[in-house]
């Protein structure tokens, strides 16, 4: 995690332990009803140190190829590392992958049956931040992809308790998003190509609190963990002006094509949120 996360968890439960004070004491607090609302927060990145890029050397469909040089050598002999290059030397290493601000609008309904709050909501928004993985090749020459969340929409519903004002659940369902993909390499020689921006289903699931400051206004805190499969981004490798001998070309004149050996985009978001009730 980044310098967001020391700065913005502090921040975020200080406001929830604030809200008590506000808050009505009934044990019932009336939670059933429709509401708007938006959250704010952090998506932090796991660390993925063992990340690497996959290879279609001969142009079958399979990623499971090595790209070898004239002499039958493994041309990515070098290595790979979980983030962005920062020269094509793997020992000036890389650039982490960055923790990035998130923001999302919602709405939903609760239907309230004693102190068991059950209830679904929809949401959409984006996410700043950056996921990355680079291989180097022994020319020396670096390979490098990035992906971040252009915009998701998602449904999911909820299950808590509520209890002396405050809300307590846990919450899980399904996402949709629009990831925007980078490719950047050093490489002079060969021609790149890709199929840019991908779309990915996804699951998200977690847990959180609200407590009413408000007779219509709520606040809380919320954790949860989304994954979204991302495995349709290809570059596709060309000859340019690269000869037959080219490790590119060896397996299939035509090039190679490449792509992320992990397909799934992971981040944990801490949100704080914020509610309209009708």
């Amino acid at each position: 995690m980044t310098k967001y996360t020391s700065l913005l968890i502090p921040a975020l439960l200080a406001s929830v332990a604030a809200t008590p004070a506000f808050a009505q004491s009934s044990d019932e607090e009336h939670w059933e009803g429709g509401y708007i609302g938006g959250s704010f927060g952090l998506g932090a990145q796991n660390n993925d140190r063992d990340e690497n890029v996959q290879f279609d050397a001969n142009l079958d469909g399979n990623f499971d190829d090595t790209v070898n040089t004239v002499t039958g050598a493994n041309a990515f002999a070098p290595g790979f590392c979980g983030g962005g290059a920062n020269s094509a030397l793997p020992t000036d290493g890389c650039r982490s992958d960055r923790d990035g601000l998130e923001y999302f609008i919602k709405a939903g309904y609760d239907t309230q049956y004693g102190n068991l709050v059950i209830g679904a909501l929809v949401e959409g928004g984006r996410s700043e931040s950056v996921d990355r993985v680079t291989a180097f090749s022994s020319t020396p020459a670096f390979y490098t992809f990035e992906r971040k969340m252009d915009y998701s929409v998602g449904a999911r519903g909820r299950i808590g308790v509520a209890a002396k004002g405050a809300l307590f659940y846990g919450t899980g369902g399904v996402t949709y998003g629009r990831i925007k993909n980078r490719f950047t390499t050093n490489n002079g020689v060969n021609s790149f190509s890709d199929n840019g921006k991908t779309w990915s289903w996804g699951y998200t699931v977690g847990g959180g609190a609200e407590i009413k400051v408000a007779e219509n206004l709520s606040m809380g805190l919320e954790y949860l963990h989304s994954n979204f499969v991302d495995d349709d981004f290809v570059v596709a490798v060309g000859p340019g002006t690269a000869g037959l001998t080219n490790p590119f070309r060896r397996a299939n004149p035509n090039g190679t094509n490449l792509r992320r050996g992990d397909s799934d985009f992971e981040t944990h978001n801490i949100r704080l949120t914020a509610s309209i009730r009708f």
